[in-house]
């Protein structure tokens, strides 16, 4: 695939000014962090990032190993709240509601913003009930409506027609990549807003990487997508925006660009990036 081809279908809709401050249209803004720091104890580990998350667009975050990438990520939704002593400075919103507000309900924030994480880990259980847990465990439904938000939620996954005749067989007995689109059915089947994607096809095939990708392109209709990829041409295939990280001296890693996803490949502002891209650093 040509570099052209790639980003064909780009159609960037925030603006990014000369001096990289970003400005996305007010109804197309899904999340945002502002000034955003994050501290394990005393050390802090991401400094200072400003954000956009649009939503329907893919939102790919790239760096070196260590600079704070699956940190930043785990942030949006709050899993890092389960690490002791962790801490942010900074916000981080949705739809402009700051989610670290002292009145917010941690585990509403973790059902409107979904995470699936590098290794698929699906549950113990039946392929069903690892889709149903989780409309199980936010409220009361009744087994024909539950068993139609399987159906959709593992259709919209694109493993319904793999999994129908073997609902009652255990998740952990599917491939890899089969594993993964059943944790991808599992965060949807609690309609969430915001879907997050910690190297998604890190550990899968080739073959099964690029169901993923495919899946991405059609779950974007429906979510906004922020993606973490050591993957280059990942990136450059399923974004449509990426924010460059890299780490500083004092170990804490910060954002260094964000445009769209053809400029950063094509036209990066920064050397440090234009030198990741292309292979000669990272």
């Amino acid at each position: 695939m040509t570099q052209q081809s790639v980003f064909a279908a780009t159609a960037p809709v925030a603006r990014v000014d000369a001096d990289r401050s970003i400005h996305a249209p007010a109804d197309a803004l899904k999340m945002k962090t502002e000034g955003l720091s994050i501290y394990y104890g005393s050390f802090r580990a991401v400094a200072e990032v400003t954000l956009p998350v649009q939503d329907h667009k893919i939102t790919a975050i790239i760096g070196p190993s260590g600079c704070g990438k699956s940190t930043l990520i785990r942030s949006l939704n709050r899993m890092n709240d389960l690490v002791p002593g962790s801490h942010i400075e900074g916000r981080i919103t949705l739809d402009g509601e700051d989610l670290y507000a002292p009145s917010v309900d941690v585990v509403d924030v973790r059902r409107r913003i979904g995470m699936v994480f590098q290794r698929p880990n699906p549950f113990p259980k039946s392929i069903y009930d690892n889709v149903a847990f989780g409309p199980r465990l936010y409220g009361r439904i009744s087994k024909t409506e539950l068993d139609g938000v399987v159906e959709s939620s593992l259709r919209r996954a694109a493993l319904w027609d793999e999994v129908k005749d073997k609902l009652k067989q255990s998740g952990m007995a599917l491939s890899g990549g089969q594993q993964q689109r059943l944790c991808i059915a599992r965060a949807i089947a609690v309609e969430p807003e915001v879907i997050l994607m910690d190297e998604p096809a890190s550990a899968l095939d080739p073959v099964a990487t690029i169901k993923i990708e495919e899946l991405m392109q059609e779950l974007k209709k429906d979510y906004a997508i922020v993606i973490v990829t050591h993957n280059m041409q990942q990136a450059a295939r399923v974004s449509d925006f990426t924010a460059m990280m890299m780490m500083r001296p004092d170990r804490a890693g910060e954002m260094i660009e964000f445009s769209d996803t053809q400029s950063i490949f094509t036209k990066p502002k920064d050397k440090r990036t234009e030198d990741y891209v292309s292979g000669r650093f990272g």
